[in-house]
């Protein structure tokens, strides 16, 4: 082999696989963010939520009837289409969106592809706590598998609610070693529940808001790659200054970039969220249906496009702009630069060492490939 040239110091690609930044893992990052290592992602992986709106529309026109299948299906691949353009990565459902997505060319290929893996509308326990469930027929391997950069799992989680908890825990830890196993990147969502005859609108639930969504990044963050996080506490209920305090400590409570979610709140309550989170160490965003909830409310398809196109668009563009001005690249947070990125190399007979799971069919008895030989 040539005698290497004097160059600039080098980094061992130990410094990302020692962060769990294994190639997989690294290149999804990559696909989902932004050119400065910020992330601003739309949801529309969304299945209940979308179909109630839907035949609530329906309703309004006199006809008593959920959307069928396909109707959901040319919504959400609409919707994309428009919204796409201006966001790093999209996530969607399988059972709806993703090969429709992929093979109808909805999804544009400079963007990132999430794909969610858990059930829709999983079961609750006696005292309304979700028990999570992967969704029939799906999994991490098969989101690999397709292509997709990212699996997603939302896993609402309480600290309070020790039996719901307990599974959910549980839950992430096997979505966790499967994405580790499959070497796929993964975005974990846990967000705050009422129980015990509660409701989202409860002093009790809003007093306890941001302590839950804080401590639950706390005890389960490490879990993940990238976490997303709803917004620790609610505007109007707290202070400002109480709220930019939550924001600091979630940042400091989660161990990988954090993205905010938006809950279905108005869009200029979210764009408000989004601007104080930025300036508090978040990473970006992974936004829904602030982004597009008004989508059903217009007359016709024509109608729905154009808005999609117009607002939908517009906003998810200008929550791109603050995303890309204020927020923390996701290497900041993993403790690395964007220099310390371009000087990283790996090391000669990486790839017989990659995956030791997996199968490989070169090479005759157990051969080690040797520094120096030539291929």
């Amino acid at each position: 082999m040539a005698t290497a040239t004097a160059t600039a110091p080098r980094h061992s690609a130990t410094m990302l696989m020692g962060r769990g930044l294994t190639p997989g893992k690294y290149r999804g990052l990559q696909r989902i963010s932004n050119p400065n290592g910020t992330l601003t992602m739309l949801a529309l992986d969304q299945n209940s939520s979308m179909i109630e709106m839907a035949a609530k529309a329906l309703k309004g026109k006199g006809v008593e009837r959920e959307p069928t299948y396909n109707e959901v299906v040319d919504a959400k691949l609409d919707m994309m289409r428009q919204m796409a353009p201006a966001a790093s990565g999209v996530l969607i459902d399988a059972y709806y969106g993703a090969w429709s997505a992929i093979a109808s060319g909805s999804i544009p290929s400079d963007k990132g592809l999430l794909v969610r893996v858990e059930k829709s509308g999983s079961p609750k326990n006696a005292v309304g706590g979700p028990m999570g469930e992967i969704e029939a027929g799906w999994s991490v391997e098969k989101i690999k598998l397709i292509g997709a950069d990212a699996v997603k799992l939302l896993a609402p989680f309480e600290p309070g609610e020790p039996i719901s908890a307990e599974h959910q825990f549980a839950l992430i830890e096997h979505v966790h070693a499967e994405c580790k196993k499959w070497d796929i990147l993964f975005l974990l969502e846990p967000v705050a529940f009422p129980y015990g005859g509660e409701k989202k609108t409860d002093k009790s639930f809003l007093d306890r808001k941001a302590a839950t969504t804080i401590e639950s990044a706390r005890q389960i963050s490490h879990l993940c790659d990238v976490y997303k996080a709803e917004f620790p506490g609610t505007l109007g209920h707290e202070s400002d200054e109480q709220l930019i305090d939550n924001l600091h400590a979630l940042s400091e409570a989660s161990e990988k970039p954090w993205v905010l979610l938006s809950a279905g709140v108005d869009y200029p309550d979210y764009y408000k969220q989004v601007k104080m989170a930025m300036e508090c160490g978040c990473s970006g965003v992974l936004g829904g249906r602030a982004f597009w909830k008004e989508y059903f409310l217009q007359d016709g398809a024509e109608a729905r496009t154009k808005f999609a196109a117009t607002t939908g668009l517009k906003r998810v563009a200008d929550v791109n702009a603050v995303v890309r001005d204020h927020g923390t690249p996701w290497f900041a947070k993993y403790g690395l630069s964007a220099e310390d990125l371009t000087s990283i190399r790996a090391s000669e007979g990486w790839q017989a060492r990659y995956a030791p799971h997996a199968s490989a069919a070169g090479g005759k008895g157990g051969h080690v490939v040797r520094a120096g030989e030539v291929y």
